[in-house]
Protein backbone atom coordinates (compact mmCIF):
# COMPACT_ATOMS: atom_id res chain seq x y z
CA UNK A 1 0.00 0.00 0.00
CA UNK A 2 1.14 3.51 -0.11
CA UNK A 3 4.11 4.50 2.18
CA UNK A 4 3.83 8.31 1.91
CA UNK A 5 0.83 10.89 1.24
CA UNK A 6 2.64 11.49 -2.33
CA UNK A 7 2.79 7.75 -2.75
CA UNK A 8 -1.19 7.81 -2.03
CA UNK A 9 -1.78 11.23 -4.08
CA UNK A 10 -0.13 9.09 -7.22
CA UNK A 11 -2.40 6.36 -6.68
CA UNK A 12 -5.62 8.57 -7.14
CA UNK A 13 -4.13 10.39 -10.05
CA UNK A 14 -5.89 8.65 -12.43
CA UNK A 15 -4.93 8.13 -16.28
CA UNK A 16 -7.95 8.99 -18.71
CA UNK A 17 -7.56 6.76 -21.61
CA UNK A 18 -10.90 8.06 -23.26
CA UNK A 19 -14.08 9.69 -22.74
CA UNK A 20 -15.71 8.79 -19.30
CA UNK A 21 -13.07 6.24 -19.04
CA UNK A 22 -9.87 5.68 -16.77
CA UNK A 23 -7.41 3.59 -15.46
CA UNK A 24 -5.92 3.26 -12.15
CA UNK A 25 -2.38 1.80 -10.88
CA UNK A 26 -1.46 -0.67 -7.97
CA UNK A 27 0.58 0.12 -5.56
CA UNK A 28 3.48 -2.30 -3.81
CA UNK A 29 1.27 -4.21 -1.18
CA UNK A 30 2.11 -8.12 0.07
CA UNK A 31 -1.95 -8.10 -0.02
CA UNK A 32 -3.64 -11.01 -1.59
CA UNK A 33 -6.92 -8.59 -2.98
CA UNK A 34 -7.28 -4.55 -3.54
CA UNK A 35 -7.78 -2.75 -0.76
CA UNK A 36 -11.85 -1.99 -1.05
CA UNK A 37 -10.80 1.60 0.34
CA UNK A 38 -8.71 2.10 -2.72
CA UNK A 39 -10.89 1.32 -5.43
CA UNK A 40 -13.98 3.44 -3.88
CA UNK A 41 -11.48 6.26 -3.96
CA UNK A 42 -10.13 5.83 -7.24
CA UNK A 43 -13.64 4.92 -8.49
CA UNK A 44 -14.62 8.92 -6.65
CA UNK A 45 -12.42 10.38 -8.74
CA UNK A 46 -13.06 8.77 -11.78
CA UNK A 47 -16.48 10.14 -11.33
CA UNK A 48 -15.74 13.57 -10.47
CA UNK A 49 -13.36 14.75 -12.92
CA UNK A 50 -16.49 14.21 -14.97
CA UNK A 51 -18.16 16.75 -13.26
CA UNK A 52 -18.07 20.59 -13.17
CA UNK A 53 -16.06 22.33 -10.42
CA UNK A 54 -19.41 23.69 -9.08
CA UNK A 55 -20.55 20.23 -8.23
CA UNK A 56 -19.56 18.68 -4.98
CA UNK A 57 -19.88 15.26 -3.54
CA UNK A 58 -22.37 14.77 -1.13
CA UNK A 59 -23.41 10.78 -1.65
CA UNK A 60 -22.00 7.34 -2.60
CA UNK A 61 -23.10 3.94 -2.49
CA UNK A 62 -21.10 1.18 -3.98
CA UNK A 63 -20.56 -2.55 -4.30
CA UNK A 64 -18.21 -4.82 -4.02
CA UNK A 65 -18.73 -7.63 -6.12
CA UNK A 66 -15.50 -9.56 -6.51
CA UNK A 67 -11.99 -9.68 -4.82
CA UNK A 68 -9.58 -7.23 -7.14
CA UNK A 69 -6.15 -8.34 -8.62
CA UNK A 70 -3.50 -5.76 -6.78
CA UNK A 71 -0.92 -7.40 -9.26
CA UNK A 72 -2.58 -5.29 -12.38
CA UNK A 73 -4.33 -1.74 -13.47
CA UNK A 74 -8.11 -1.09 -12.57
CA UNK A 75 -10.30 0.11 -15.19
CA UNK A 76 -13.23 2.75 -14.45
CA UNK A 77 -16.00 3.30 -16.81
CA UNK A 78 -17.68 6.32 -15.44
CA UNK A 79 -21.78 6.72 -17.32
CA UNK A 80 -23.19 10.02 -17.23
CA UNK A 81 -26.98 9.08 -15.29
CA UNK A 82 -27.92 12.86 -15.03
CA UNK A 83 -26.53 16.56 -15.60
CA UNK A 84 -29.10 18.73 -13.65
CA UNK A 85 -28.64 22.20 -12.70
CA UNK A 86 -28.67 21.67 -8.60
CA UNK A 87 -27.57 17.51 -8.68
CA UNK A 88 -25.38 15.53 -10.90
CA UNK A 89 -25.34 12.03 -10.70
CA UNK A 90 -22.73 9.23 -11.78
CA UNK A 91 -22.28 5.52 -12.11
CA UNK A 92 -18.61 3.69 -11.96
CA UNK A 93 -17.69 0.48 -12.91
CA UNK A 94 -14.62 -0.77 -11.98
CA UNK A 95 -13.17 -3.38 -13.98
CA UNK A 96 -10.46 -6.24 -13.97
CA UNK A 97 -9.68 -9.12 -16.19
CA UNK A 98 -13.29 -8.31 -18.52
CA UNK A 99 -15.47 -8.60 -15.02
CA UNK A 100 -16.99 -5.83 -12.88
CA UNK A 101 -14.86 -6.19 -9.35
CA UNK A 102 -17.24 -2.58 -8.18
CA UNK A 103 -19.73 -0.76 -8.45
CA UNK A 104 -20.34 3.20 -6.74
CA UNK A 105 -23.30 5.73 -7.58
CA UNK A 106 -22.24 9.04 -7.02
CA UNK A 107 -24.30 12.29 -6.28
CA UNK A 108 -23.02 15.85 -6.80
CA UNK A 109 -24.68 18.72 -5.22
CA UNK A 110 -23.73 22.46 -5.98
CA UNK A 111 -23.43 24.61 -2.80
CA UNK A 112 -26.27 25.93 -1.21
CA UNK A 113 -27.61 27.68 2.12
CA UNK A 114 -30.70 26.06 4.12
CA UNK A 115 -31.83 24.52 7.15
CA UNK A 116 -28.87 23.22 9.19
CA UNK A 117 -28.35 20.87 12.04
CA UNK A 118 -25.63 18.34 13.74
CA UNK A 119 -25.15 16.11 16.34
CA UNK A 120 -22.80 16.88 19.29
CA UNK A 121 -19.47 15.18 19.44
CA UNK A 122 -19.38 13.31 21.94
CA UNK A 123 -16.36 13.47 25.06
CA UNK A 124 -13.16 12.01 23.58
CA UNK A 125 -9.62 12.35 24.48
CA UNK A 126 -7.80 14.52 22.45
CA UNK A 127 -5.62 12.71 19.69
CA UNK A 128 -2.09 14.16 20.64
CA UNK A 129 -2.98 11.94 24.41
CA UNK A 130 -4.27 8.66 22.09
CA UNK A 131 -1.93 5.25 21.37
CA UNK A 132 -1.11 5.20 17.74
CA UNK A 133 -3.38 1.95 16.52
CA UNK A 134 0.04 0.10 15.49
CA UNK A 135 1.43 0.54 19.15
CA UNK A 136 -1.50 -1.16 20.24
CA UNK A 137 -0.95 -4.39 17.91
CA UNK A 138 3.13 -4.39 18.73
CA UNK A 139 1.55 -4.88 22.13
CA UNK A 140 -0.36 -8.06 21.45
CA UNK A 141 0.52 -9.45 17.84
CA UNK A 142 4.14 -7.74 16.97
CA UNK A 143 3.56 -9.62 13.26
CA UNK A 144 0.27 -7.95 12.81
CA UNK A 145 2.18 -4.19 13.98
CA UNK A 146 5.05 -4.76 11.23
CA UNK A 147 2.65 -5.51 8.60
CA UNK A 148 0.52 -2.03 9.95
CA UNK A 149 3.28 -0.08 9.76
CA UNK A 150 4.56 -1.44 6.42
CA UNK A 151 1.10 -1.63 4.72
CA UNK A 152 -0.49 1.22 6.18
CA UNK A 153 2.20 4.25 6.59
CA UNK A 154 0.31 7.00 4.90
CA UNK A 155 -1.81 6.95 7.62
CA UNK A 156 -1.69 8.24 11.08
CA UNK A 157 -4.28 6.45 13.22
CA UNK A 158 -5.11 7.16 16.61
CA UNK A 159 -7.48 4.71 19.44
CA UNK A 160 -9.70 6.23 21.51
CA UNK A 161 -11.22 3.46 23.35
CA UNK A 162 -14.21 0.98 22.30
CA UNK A 163 -16.29 -0.86 24.37
CA UNK A 164 -14.77 -3.84 24.95
CA UNK A 165 -13.80 -4.49 29.36
CA UNK A 166 -10.55 -2.49 28.85
CA UNK A 167 -11.47 -0.07 26.19
CA UNK A 168 -13.14 2.85 28.39
CA UNK A 169 -16.53 3.05 26.73
CA UNK A 170 -20.03 1.70 28.38
CA UNK A 171 -21.37 -1.33 26.39
CA UNK A 172 -24.41 -0.69 27.50
CA UNK A 173 -26.33 1.02 24.82
CA UNK A 174 -23.66 -0.28 21.99
CA UNK A 175 -22.33 -3.45 22.81
CA UNK A 176 -20.05 -2.53 19.66
CA UNK A 177 -18.22 0.61 19.79
CA UNK A 178 -14.61 1.88 18.52
CA UNK A 179 -13.52 5.66 18.22
CA UNK A 180 -10.39 6.36 16.39
CA UNK A 181 -8.42 9.49 15.06
CA UNK A 182 -7.69 9.58 12.13
CA UNK A 183 -5.48 12.08 9.36
CA UNK A 184 -3.06 11.61 6.55
CA UNK A 185 0.28 11.10 7.57
CA UNK A 186 1.58 14.68 5.60
CA UNK A 187 -0.18 17.77 3.89
CA UNK A 188 -2.17 17.26 0.92
CA UNK A 189 -3.08 19.70 -2.00
CA UNK A 190 -5.92 22.01 -1.65
CA UNK A 191 -8.39 20.24 -3.80
CA UNK A 192 -11.72 19.65 -2.59
CA UNK A 193 -12.06 16.17 -4.79
CA UNK A 194 -8.39 14.69 -3.00
CA UNK A 195 -9.72 15.23 0.27
CA UNK A 196 -12.53 13.12 -0.53
CA UNK A 197 -11.24 10.38 -2.51
CA UNK A 198 -8.43 9.81 0.34
CA UNK A 199 -10.79 9.93 3.24
CA UNK A 200 -12.72 7.60 0.95
CA UNK A 201 -9.86 5.72 0.93
CA UNK A 202 -9.09 5.48 4.76
CA UNK A 203 -13.05 4.78 5.43
CA UNK A 204 -13.15 1.50 4.60
CA UNK A 205 -9.89 0.17 6.62
CA UNK A 206 -11.52 -0.15 9.82
CA UNK A 207 -14.93 0.59 10.07
CA UNK A 208 -16.07 -3.64 9.51
CA UNK A 209 -13.40 -4.00 12.49
CA UNK A 210 -15.88 -3.02 15.24
CA UNK A 211 -18.43 -5.39 14.57
CA UNK A 212 -16.01 -8.22 16.35
CA UNK A 213 -15.51 -6.15 19.28
CA UNK A 214 -17.54 -7.94 21.79
CA UNK A 215 -16.67 -10.85 20.31
CA UNK A 216 -13.12 -10.83 20.99
CA UNK A 217 -12.10 -11.66 18.05
CA UNK A 218 -9.49 -9.23 15.90
CA UNK A 219 -9.90 -8.53 11.88
CA UNK A 220 -6.86 -10.28 10.95
CA UNK A 221 -7.58 -13.16 13.31
CA UNK A 222 -6.81 -16.32 11.04
CA UNK A 223 -10.08 -17.97 12.27
CA UNK A 224 -11.99 -14.96 10.23
CA UNK A 225 -12.85 -14.49 6.97
CA UNK A 226 -13.60 -10.64 6.72
CA UNK A 227 -14.52 -9.13 3.59
CA UNK A 228 -16.88 -5.78 2.82
CA UNK A 229 -19.54 -6.24 1.07
CA UNK A 230 -21.26 -2.50 0.27
CA UNK A 231 -20.08 0.94 1.47
CA UNK A 232 -22.11 3.90 1.99
CA UNK A 233 -21.32 7.63 2.36
CA UNK A 234 -22.95 10.95 3.01
CA UNK A 235 -20.43 14.14 2.80
CA UNK A 236 -22.14 16.68 5.05
CA UNK A 237 -19.65 19.44 5.39
CA UNK A 238 -16.57 19.38 3.98
CA UNK A 239 -13.22 19.22 6.04
CA UNK A 240 -10.00 18.24 5.10
CA UNK A 241 -8.63 14.95 5.48
CA UNK A 242 -4.78 15.64 6.53
CA UNK A 243 -6.68 17.01 9.61
CA UNK A 244 -7.64 15.25 12.68
CA UNK A 245 -11.24 13.88 12.26
CA UNK A 246 -12.86 11.24 14.23
CA UNK A 247 -14.15 8.15 13.24
CA UNK A 248 -16.96 7.26 16.10
CA UNK A 249 -17.97 3.84 15.06
CA UNK A 250 -20.89 1.73 16.11
CA UNK A 251 -22.09 -1.65 14.59
CA UNK A 252 -26.17 -1.85 15.34
CA UNK A 253 -26.12 -5.74 14.69
CA UNK A 254 -24.42 -8.57 13.47
CA UNK A 255 -26.29 -11.64 11.97
CA UNK A 256 -26.24 -13.99 9.57
CA UNK A 257 -22.18 -14.03 9.20
CA UNK A 258 -22.69 -10.74 8.57
CA UNK A 259 -21.42 -7.47 10.63
CA UNK A 260 -23.37 -3.99 10.02
CA UNK A 261 -22.24 -0.77 10.92
CA UNK A 262 -22.13 3.12 10.47
CA UNK A 263 -19.75 5.94 11.98
CA UNK A 264 -20.25 9.62 12.51
CA UNK A 265 -16.89 11.70 11.40
CA UNK A 266 -15.84 15.02 13.65
CA UNK A 267 -13.39 17.42 12.72
CA UNK A 268 -11.49 18.00 15.91
CA UNK A 269 -13.01 21.42 16.29
CA UNK A 270 -16.74 19.72 16.61
CA UNK A 271 -17.72 19.85 13.28
CA UNK A 272 -19.91 17.06 11.65
CA UNK A 273 -18.55 16.31 8.37
CA UNK A 274 -19.74 12.98 7.31
CA UNK A 275 -21.26 9.50 7.65
CA UNK A 276 -20.70 6.14 7.14
CA UNK A 277 -22.33 3.09 6.71
CA UNK A 278 -21.06 -0.56 5.95
CA UNK A 279 -21.98 -4.26 6.05
CA UNK A 280 -19.32 -7.04 5.48
CA UNK A 281 -18.99 -10.58 5.80
CA UNK A 282 -17.24 -11.59 9.15
CA UNK A 283 -17.53 -15.41 8.56
CA UNK A 284 -15.78 -17.28 11.50
CA UNK A 285 -14.09 -20.43 9.67
CA UNK A 286 -14.90 -23.93 11.19
CA UNK A 287 -11.68 -25.41 10.13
Amino acid sequence: MPHSVEELVGLLDLERIDDNLFRGTQPDTSRQRVFGGQVAAQSLVAASRTVDAEHHVHSLHSYFLRPGDPAVPIVYDVDDLRDGRSFTTRRVAARQHGQEIYFQTVSYQIDEDGLDHQDAMPDVTPPQECPQLSDLFRDHAPEAAEEWDKEWAALDIRWAGDSSESGGLAPDQHPARNRLWVRINGELPDDPTLHDAVFTYASDLTLLAVSLVPHRIMIGSPKLMPASLDHAMWFHRRFRADRWWLYDQVSPSASGARGFAVARVFTESGVLGASVAQEGLIRVRTR
